[in-house]
């Protein structure tokens, strides 16, 4: 009796195990779909925002700045990435593009204020004042971007922050129903600049639940508006 060749013995394979290398096949394909997602998001945002980012010299005017906080270190010192933020804000001011400066930044824990150091740097590069506004619940994004329009009331304003940051900024805030534009406050190259690409990449995919969701920040307050 013959035997049956190698090409018949494939061919008679059970269905069964057909089917499971199938779904195999689509498992491993909706995987790679949903882990692309945030890489496909992030490069979305990034293309559609890049037309509302300027450099200070060519930003529209607007009534104020928002200026998203970060790290600060012992003593009120302000990180590089802060430093930059602050000083392009100033620019903007000195040069006329706006009137108001709003500091936004974390201020949760007792011994930990990044809008006071904000706030005390841009008086110490000749800011007056009574045209800088702190903002203590700027925890993260979605809050100043929330606060900027519920607490202070603003309608139109420059974002000023890194690149990395200002689509996530722009999407959040304009989502939110503030017209927003972005100056880029990137005056030196960044220790960890890949790493904040990748953050980016993940905040970017929260920030759309966020503003699905619309949730109020934790920290809202009496309405404050910029004068």
């Amino acid at each position: 009796m013959r035997e049956p060749s190698e090409n018949e013995k494939v061919f008679k394979r059970p269905t069964a195990v057909r089917r499971g290398c199938r779904g195999c096949l689509w498992l491993a394909l909706g995987l790679v779909a949903v882990a692309s997602l945030p890489i496909f998001w992030r490069t979305a945002v990034k293309g559609y925002y890049q037309r509302h980012i300027y450099a200070v010299q060519s930003a529209p005017a607007q009534r104020a700045a928002v200026v998203f906080g970060a790290a600060v270190y012992g003593n009120g010192r302000l990180s590089p990435v802060l430093r930059d933020r602050v000083e392009t804000a100033v620019q903007l001011y000195k040069t006329g593009r706006v009137d108001k400066l709003l500091m936004s930044g974390d201020n949760q824990a007792l011994n930990y204020d990044e809008p006071s150091a904000m706030v005390a740097y841009a008086v110490a590069q000749g800011v007056p004042p009574e045209d800088v506004q702190p903002d203590y619940g700027g925890r993260r994004t979605y809050d100043t971007c929330y606060r900027a329009r519920d607490i202070f009331q603003v309608e139109s304003v420059v974002l000023v922050t890194q690149a990395f940051h200002l689509p996530r900024a722009l999407f959040t805030c304009r989502q939110l129903g503030v017209t927003a534009v972005g100056v880029a406050a990137d005056l030196r190259a960044y220790r960890g600049a890949r790493w904040y690409e990748i953050r980016e990449t993940a905040a970017t995919l929260v920030a759309l639940w966020d503003v699905l969701r619309h949730n109020p920040p934790p920290v809202l307050g009496e309405p404050l508006p910029l004068h």
